[in-house]
């Protein structure tokens, strides 16, 4: 079987993107691991299916890189968005279905898109950090030293603990720069390693940041590997709301692979 498919990245975070609206492919969970496996696929962090939605303009179905279903992914939220304005299926205003419901989005420029965040759950500080849901499940770790973190032991120390071992976590590690800046470094749940940039993540910690004290702005550069990320909310009676993420989305290169 022949697929068409297209390579996109969000501030260095990478996805395969595949137009599944007619098709309704049946991909199997060694297929899409082999997709996304950089050795003997077409490499990603995750694959991405956009579906024919009953509610809004399209669906997105997001899977990690071990191949299981995953939660809402921000940064590929933005390729997929991206993908759809330039195969004509939106304008620049959109509204798309994805795991945690539904989201508004905006085309800014031919590389940078706004989109509507959420926030799924209560804050809860513990032993380990701040967790919180804001469409995937997130743990923030203060950091003084991010450059110099080994992320990838120190975040599978946390995700394959027996306090998060059976739902997993994701773990983002960050850095106060100014009230306005902050570094941040994550180890996501089915790559099982560290990513260049997490929309989810990067969410998170901006609203964490703000909740225990370390910054009064509501407006945040949240710097990752890959690049930028800017989170925006209102806060009203400590109650969080209209949160957004605005960051880049670029296209890479598209192809038609054989599985």
């Amino acid at each position: 079987m022949k697929i068409s498919f297209t390579k996109y990245n969000g501030a260095g975070n990478d996805f395969i993107v595949i137009d599944d609206r007619v098709n309704n492919l049946n991909l199997t969970k060694s297929q899409i691991y082999n997709l996304c496996n950089r050795n003997v696929g077409i490499g990603g962090d995750g694959l991405i299916l956009i579906k024919e939605s009953s509610k809004t303009d399209f669906k997105i179905l997001h899977y990690t890189s071990d191949g299981n279903l995953g939660s809402l992914c921000g940064n590929g939220s933005r390729c997929a968005i991206l993908y759809a304005y330039r195969n004509n299926i939106i304008n620049k205003h959109t509204v798309f279905e994805a795991f945690d419901g539904i989201h508004k989005a905006e085309i800014i420029n031919d590389e940078l898109i706004s989109m509507q965040m959420k926030l799924n759950s209560r804050i809860v500080e513990n032993d380990y950090g701040i967790w919180v849901d804001t469409g995937s499940p997130h743990l923030i770790v203060e950091t003084t030293n991010a450059d110099e973190l080994d992320v990838r032991s120190a975040g599978r120390s946390i995700r394959y603990n027996d306090y998060y071992k059976q739902e997993g976590v994701n773990v983002n590690f960050v850095e106060r720069i100014s009230d306005e800046v902050f570094k941040i470094r994550t180890y996501e749940r089915g790559v099982e390693d560290e990513t260049r940039a997490c929309g989810t993540g990067s969410t998170a910690s901006a609203i964490c940041m703000n909740y225990i004290g370390k910054t009064s702005s509501n407006k945040m550069k949240m710097k990752c590997l890959g690049g930028d990320l800017e989170v925006k909310f209102l806060k009203r009676n400590k109650k969080y709301s209209e949160i957004s993420i605005t960051g880049p989305a670029k296209f890479v290169f598209e192809g038609i692979i054989d599985i």
